[in-house]
């Protein structure tokens, strides 16, 4: 829930400022995108991999393919801005 203190919200804003850099940091990024690479890839060859043999995929199935990739890289860019904050590097 939101706080009404104007300085709260002041730190609320700057927290999320600081998370937000971590997470765009090149090295962050990095790590992610290969995550998310192996992960989703191994993830979307479990999942789709009688259906592209059969032909059955539509719309649907391909943009569920490629949201698959996402789930991989939130995680992999939450873990590591948590440890970043968490030691105080970020």
């Amino acid at each position: 829930m939101p706080s009404s203190d104007p300085r709260q919200a002041e730190t609320d804003r700057a927290a999320m400022k600081r998370w937000l850099s971590a997470a765009a940091r090149p090295d962050v990024v990095r790590r992610s995108v290969i995550v998310c690479l192996i992960v989703g890839t191994l993830l979307v060859l479990i999942n789709y991999t009688d259906r592209a043999v059969n032909g059955d995929l539509g719309l649907a199935e391909v943009v569920k393919m490629l949201l698959t990739y996402a789930v991989p890289y939130c995680v992999s860019t939450y873990v590591s801005v948590s440890t970043l904050i968490d030691e105080g590097k970020a």
